[in-house]
């Protein structure tokens, strides 16, 4: 009896183990959401605060105009550029980009087109929105996360806004993908190379993952949707130069013709290995930064020089080894790349088959930068930088704006 007993706890035990091995824990993300009613009731004007999660940089008159990544706009009074101050912030929810003209401001805000008046800065209000017009939103999943649960997010009334992590038993390898959602003379503002959003003439145009969207402003406070299409793979910059759209994408650079503004078609695509790619053009060069690692793709990170004369057919002429490579700009014969850990570098570009590197700037380590007419704007995760340029070759410091 005693050895039956013993017999059936053994096979109980291994029984029990057997079953649990088939089971792992696994962290899943499950939606935080607000209902869109609410959702597009929150574009409120806040008093000034620290900006804890920096993200693009934009350039109007005499102010400069700071994301904080998928929260809103930072305004800052840039007058006195050796001591701006920060004057007011937007909530703008699910924000990334924005783009100005004549005191109208373009912004995203998840799903939708905002349209804000900033003729007064003392009195900012909404006077605009186009609903559900942007059709595929990066809902910023953690990175944590290996499931993501979608079934209680309903996209025709909900928002996604947040997430919860949750630790939730599967069975072993049966983990799925991370799933995604479909869903007179003008003044312009300046925005950097990491920039989405590009107004040209009476046109905004907009580019998200895969998609652009062109949007007519010839009536400034009621912006129309004209266009939609494909616009090619994993789109993270664009930049317009003499009458084309360049768009950067992670495996390579698609030119957009605007001949017919109102409809841009792609003529060509420039490919290359997976990375993270700004791109600025001036003339005939393409300039553009392929930052390995991370998400990124490859280890190897590079400044890329693109013939891009015969728009029909970019060709790479010359290629420089980088360390961490983020946005980049020019003025004049110079060229400006911000190389993350590395600091700023500064290239000549006179001859852009044999770029010189003149200077670097090893105590910042900036993400974007602006080159305006009379000094160069610069932003870090903690920091806005102002320099002035000296010489031809040579800037200097005007001022470090702490954000956070």
């Amino acid at each position: 009896m005693r050895k039956l007993i013993l017999l059936l706890v053994i096979v109980c035990c291994w029984s029990c183990k057997n079953d649990d091995s088939q089971f792992e824990i696994v962290t899943v993300a499950i939606p935080e959401t607000i209902s869109k009613m609410e959702f597009r009731s929150s574009v409120v004007v806040e008093a000034p605060k620290p900006i804890l999660n920096v993200g693009k940089i934009y350039a109007y008159q005499n102010y400069i105009f700071i994301n904080e990544k998928y929260k809103g706009v930072h305004i800052i009074d840039n007058t006195n550029p050796s001591s701006p101050q920060t004057i007011a912030f937007i909530n703008i929810p699910g924000n990334e980009d924005i783009s100005i003209k004549n005191d109208v401001l373009y912004a995203d805000s998840a799903v939708d087109l905002v349209v804000i008046d900033i003729s007064d800065v003392n009195s900012i209000s909404e006077i605009e929105r186009i609903e559900d017009v942007f059709s595929v939103y990066d809902y910023q999943i953690p990175n944590e996360a290996q499931e993501v649960d979608f079934g209680n997010f309903n996209a025709e009334t909900d928002v996604i806004i947040g997430w919860t992590l949750d630790q939730q038993q599967r069975e072993f390898n049966d983990i799925n993908t991370i799933d995604t959602f479909d869903g007179a003379e003008a003044s312009n503002g300046v925005g950097g190379s990491l920039a989405r959003f590009q107004i040209v003439d009476n046109y905004l145009y907009t580019v998200g993952e895969f998609e652009m969207t062109v949007f007519s402003i010839a009536n400034l406070s009621e912006p129309t949707l004209v266009y939609t299409d494909y616009a090619g793979w994993n789109i993270e910059t664009m930049f317009y130069a003499d009458g084309y759209l360049y768009l950067g994408g992670t495996n390579g650079m698609f030119i957009h013709s605007l001949e017919n503004p109102a409809a841009p078609q792609m003529i060509s695509e420039f490919t290359h290995w997976e990375g993270c790619d700004p791109v600025v053009v001036d003339g005939d060069y393409a300039y553009l930064t392929l930052r390995g690692g991370n998400d990124c793709g490859q280890d190897l990170s590079v400044l890329e020089v693109i013939d891009v004369s015969d728009k029909t057919q970019p060709t790479l002429v010359a290629q420089h080894t980088l360390d961490n490579p983020y946005g980049l700009g020019f003025k004049g014969s110079q060229l400006f790349v911000c190389d993350g850990t590395s600091g700023l570098k500064i290239f000549d570009k006179t001859n852009p088959l044999d770029l010189q590197i003149i200077d670097t700037f090893t105590n910042v380590q900036v993400t974007d930068v602006i080159p305006l007419e009379d000094r160069l704007l610069m932003i870090s995760d903690t920091a806005l930088y102002q320099y002035e340029y000296e010489t031809e070759s040579s800037i200097v410091l005007v001022s470090t704006f702490i954000l956070n």
